[in-house]
């Protein structure tokens, strides 16, 4: 984004009240004058008094026009003939140049929810995703002279960069190392938050927050890619089970030549891993079969 040319200051005003009371003064004094010239009998003086009051009406009346009342979490970006004279950021009634023009603008925070994007991750594989911007503006001179429509822009840059996050990152990784959409949410989260800083900051913008609200498979294939999720729960399950029959076996050996309970050969010992495999594998209950010879037979 290029460098902001104008960057928010301070604008010179004064108590609106003070100004609130002189001008009302103004418009007293001035009718005053047109009333003693409606009494006067010279013609000279009435034209006099008649000059002067309406002058002093419409000075009042052009100085009570400066008058601004600014709500908490609003301000005033002034502009005299076309030239930034500052802002005003303190609540309440203020009294700044009658001839400066004041554009409001709020400071409050605000919300911005993306539509439901359709995009391609970086596998290729078609999803959806929205997100939620918590953002407020932070220089006013910025969003109101850097950008036409800063409302707009916000709205434009956040799809942008949630559109550029998805393509970046896949939804599930295949690689246990390696981001994902899904199982990274908080650094992905971190990481659309810095792209959408560098995105709004010419704007003035500051971004409070972003968090995606919606993420799933496209329609088309959400069925091929339950699928997979569930193979993939079902080989992590079964790699597991063997894991623990291994320990299992192995403890069983270990146990069996300590106690010296009985002495096995190396075939006996492979017939033995084979059963309790089966046992401690199989997904069904094993069926027991009773030795009535020796070792054997």
């Amino acid at each position: 984004m290029p460098r902001p040319q104008v960057r928010e200051f301070t604008a010179h005003s004064i108590g609106g009240g003070l100004a609130l009371l002189l001008g009302l003064v103004g418009l007293v004094i001035g009718a005053g004058l047109l009333a003693v010239a409606t009494v006067s009998d010279s013609n000279g003086t009435k034209a006099v008094l008649i000059i002067l009051g309406v002058l002093v009406a419409l000075g009042s009346g052009l100085s009570m026009s400066g008058l601004n009342m600014v709500a908490p979490g609003e301000a005033r970006v002034l502009q005299l003939f076309g030239r930034y004279r500052g802002t005003i950021r303190h609540d309440g009634l203020r009294w700044v140049n009658p001839l400066t023009t004041r554009t409001k603008v709020s400071t409050r925070v605000r919300n911005h929810e993306t539509a439901v994007l359709k995009v391609n991750d970086a596998y290729g594989n078609p999803i959806e995703l929205a997100a939620v911007v918590v953002w407020k503006v932070e220089d006013t001179a910025q969003a109101t002279f850097e950008v036409d429509d800063f409302l707009e822009f916000v709205s434009t840059q956040t799809e942008a960069a949630v559109r550029h996050i998805a393509i970046e990152y896949p939804y599930d990784a295949h690689d246990e190392d390696g981001l994902s959409l899904r199982g990274n949410a908080q650094e992905i989260t971190e990481k659309l938050a810095v792209e959408l800083y560098a995105r709004v900051e010419a704007a003035g913008v500051q971004i409070i927050e972003s968090r995606f609200t919606h993420l799933a498979y496209a329609p088309e294939i959400a069925s091929a890619m339950l699928q997979r999720q569930q193979a993939g729960a079902v080989v992590a399950a079964r790699r597991q089970i063997v894991d623990g029959a291994v320990g299992m076996v192995e403890a069983a050996l270990a146990r069996i030549a300590e106690q010296d309970i009985v002495e096995l050969d190396s075939d006996r010992k492979a017939a033995m891993v084979s059963n309790l495999m089966v046992v401690l594998c199989g997904d069904r209950a094993a069926q027991p079969v009773l030795n009535t010879g020796t070792l054997y037979q």
